[in-house]
């Protein structure tokens, strides 16, 4: 996609020896923007203006994703987690503000549990720590039985019509097949986190959660909420999890912005 001012701002860094694809847009702290599973720094766009007035934002496709390489073709939220902190190094930046959402907010928590001195502070949405049966549920419904390794690669388009589409536009027809394989897999392996995962986070951290979120449900956002130490929640009424993307795009930022505000003021 082309940004609003309608030039171009992509760029390719190494970081671990993957080729990672990323666009930078305005001036001042750096803001690193992660993007959900399967999609790409794109879906950042709705956000670039809000953020990019007051931030140096940049917005990778993480590794596995969109233009951006993966060599080994595993995945998992502590690899994708190590290679943006890989990255990070790569651009030489220093105390960035980390957010993401949905697997991005999953590897933003990652970064602040293994590299709690990396990030200045974290914005996080819809991010989950227990594999309940609303993931199931998801997987299920997205991917097919969620036992199996396998893919339904008729589910997305039959269930999900919007993601399917969304998917075809980033990659082209059936050419996102193999990545939904190494998603399912990262999807149904559990994340055990510990209360010691937990307190290694200690950049203040911004949890983010709509109250119809059907994936992550409001009350396990607060009991991870709580399980921080230098944390606030912010629950967005009306919204699902795809809000995030259409909705509630001026709330989540509004949100987002008010919090990075303050913390950077105190």
């Amino acid at each position: 996609m082309t940004p609003p001012d309608g030039t171009q701002h992509g760029h390719i860094a190494e970081a671990n020896g993957i080729n990672i694809y990323y666009e930078s847009h305005g001036h001042g702290d750096p803001l690193i923007l992660l993007h959900a599973g399967s999609l790409t720094g794109d879906m950042w766009q709705p956000y670039l203006a809000g953020f990019a007035e007051r931030y140096r934002v940049i917005t990778p496709d993480m590794p596995g994703h969109g233009r951006s390489g993966n060599p080994t073709g595993a995945m998992s939220y502590r690899q994708l987690a190590n290679d943006i902190v890989a990255f990070i190094q790569a651009l030489d930046l220093r105390e960035p503000i980390i957010a993401g959402y949905s697997d991005g907010g999953q590897v933003a928590l990652e970064i602040g549990m293994r590299h709690p001195t990396l990030p200045k502070s974290i914005a996080m949405g819809g991010v989950y720590f227990k594999y309940s049966d609303a993931q199931r549920a998801f997987v299920r419904d997205a991917l097919g039985d969620e036992t199996s390794p396998e893919v339904d690669t008729a589910r997305p388009a039959r269930n999900h019509p919007d993601w399917a589409a969304w998917l075809d536009q980033i990659y082209g027809p059936d050419s996102w097949k193999p990545l939904l394989v190494r998603l399912k897999a990262m999807w149904t392996t559990p994340l055990n986190y510990t209360a010691k995962d937990f307190a290694e986070v200690v950049a203040p951290t911004l949890v983010l959660i709509g109250d119809r979120d059907e994936l992550v449900p409001v009350e396990e956002a607060a009991e991870m909420y709580r399980q921080l130490s230098n944390a606030e929640l912010a629950v967005v009424p009306d919204a699902d999890h795809g809000a995030f993307f259409s909705a509630k795009v001026a709330t989540f930022q509004s949100l987002i912005l008010d919090f990075l505000q303050r913390r950077s003021a105190s």
